[in-house]
Formats: structure tokens, sequence, C-alpha cells
């Protein structure tokens, strides 16, 4: 019962970081929030690596190569996105955008992985991405492409990188642990991610940010990052993947509620129709449409 709860949280945890983000935005530049994000989730996760496996794995070529696609995908092109377009868009309506990412999973497996696309694999497909064009046009199908915004747009980036970073992860999971993959993928993007901010002078601006911004990079780099992923992992290790991801389909679900109940975001009722399509979607795409079981 213990592992369901924590996963409950993470969910709850990884919904917060669309509020998190709204938070930051137009405070933090997109470089900056990134970058201070990671710089102290990888100091924690290096901590934790250490606590639990006691070293620092050793890379051989294949394994740094991974790890620096982990990095590139995972930490800089997707945090860079998820920064960028929640300026603009609300934090339930992203997080609807981005819970495509089981079927953006599916179709990058489908491509590099060749895996098959079953028929009902591929009508979660359809829903989903259904959904989630109700979700942009606010229920306004015909009116699609001129509701769309830039942001929006930009937040698609986000399924397209984490799509890629868990196809890669896949692959290096079998030489590495989840915990020394994760860390050195956000060890690595900071490093990456240390030139852009500089240059958008986060060192000086640091010191300015407000109570509340801090707070915010905090919720994202302890709880958003090491505490989510850590459970994460557990929870996979402990009841297996395809469990442990039933629940991912809560994270927009906390989104929406935590941007209804902490930003006074509105409920449309094209977003909640959407959202209904998308999550539907995303869980048959996830699970092949077979009912999951719950019991150890």
């Amino acid at each position: 019962m213990l592992i369901y709860l924590k996963l409950l949280a993470t969910m709850a945890f990884w919904g917060g970081t669309f509020i998190a983000g709204r938070m930051l935005a137009g405070v933090v530049p997109p470089f900056s929030a990134a970058f201070l994000r990671f710089a102290v989730a990888g100091l924690l996760l290096m901590l934790l690596l250490y606590r639990y496996e006691g070293r620092f794995p050793r890379f051989n070529r294949r394994e740094l190569g991974a790890v620096l696609l982990l990095g590139l995908t995972g930490v800089v092109g997707y945090n860079l996105a998820f920064f960028k377009g929640l300026e603009t868009v609300s934090a339930g309506r992203a997080g609807l955008i981005i819970a495509l990412n089981p079927v953006g999973i599916a179709l990058v497996s489908a491509l590099f992985d060749g895996e098959p696309l079953r028929p009902i694999k591929s009508l979660g497909i359809l829903l989903s991405v259904v959904g989630a064009m109700l979700v942009i046009s606010d229920g306004q199908l015909a009116l699609l492409f001129s509701k769309m915004t830039e942001g929006e747009l930009v937040l698609l980036g986000c399924v397209l990188c984490w799509s890629l970073y868990s196809v890669i992860g896949r692959r290096v999971m079998g030489t590495l642990t989840p915990l020394a993959a994760v860390t050195g993928s956000a060890v690595i993007g900071a490093l990456m991610l240390a030139p852009l901010a500089l240059a958008q002078g986060v060192v000086p601006a640091a010191l300015g940010y407000g109570t509340k911004a801090w707070c915010g990079l905090l919720y994202l780099a302890a709880l958003g990052t090491v505490v989510a992923f850590f459970w994460y992992y557990q929870s996979i290790r402990e009841i297996g993947a395809v469990r442990a991801g039933v629940f991912i389909n809560f994270v927009p679900l906390f989104a929406l509620l935590f941007g209804f109940l902490l930003l006074g975001e509105p409920l449309t009722a094209g977003l909640v129709k959407g959202g209904v399509l998308v999550i539907l979607g995303a869980w048959i795409t996830n699970n092949n449409g077979l009912r999951p079981k719950f019991s150890s």
C-alpha cells in the first residue's frame, strides 16, 4: 500500500511542476530556470546515488554517449520547451498537452525500434490526438490552427524530447541503474545549460529573485525531480513498469486541479472534454488496452 501512496504523491509532485513553472514565468528566463533546477537537482541526485549505490559510475564510451543524449533531450530540450511554453500557456492546459507523452513514446518506438503499432494502441493514439486538438482549440476544432499559440507549439516539443529521452533511456538501462542514468543526465544537462544561463546573466539576476521564485525552483529541483524520480523508479522495481506507468495519467489531472485551486485557471468544457480523451487515449496506448492489475 505504501508504494501506491508514493506513486500517487509522485504524480502530484509532477503535476505541481506546471504550477511552479507558471510561477516562474516572466520572473526567471527559461535558460536560467532550467539550469538552476538541474544544478540543484544534480547535486542532490549525486548525494542520493552515493548513499544508495556507494559510488559514482564510470561510464564507458557507449554509456557516456547515451547519457549525453539523455541530458540533451530530457534535460536541455524538454526543460527549455517546458519553461518557454509555460510563459503563455496555463498550467492545466500545458499538463494536458504533455499528457501526450505515451503517444509520442509509442510513435518514436515504432519509428526507431520497430515496435508494432497494434490496432488498440493506434486507437489510443487517435483518441489522444483528437483530445489534444480539442484542448488546444478549446473545443472548436474548426478553429484549431487559428487558436493554436506559439506556447502550445513549443510544449509539443516537450513531448518529442521526452519521447526520445524515454526510448534512449530504455536502451541504456541494460547497463546502468535508473538512478545512475537520471543522475548522469541531470548533471550533464546542467553543464550544457550553464553557458546559456550565464549568457542570460543568471548569477547577478539570481540574487534578486524573490522568495516565491526560489520556492518554485527548489520545488522543481527537490520534489519535482529528485524525490519524484527516485520514488517512481523505486515503484517500478517493486510493482513493475506497466503498473507504475498507469499512474502517469494522474499527472494532468493534478495539473488541472492545482491550476484551478492555486492559480484560478478556468475549467472550460473544451478543456475537460479534450482532457478526458487525452488521458483515456494515453492510458490505452500505455497499456495496450489491457486492464491493469493492482495486486502484487
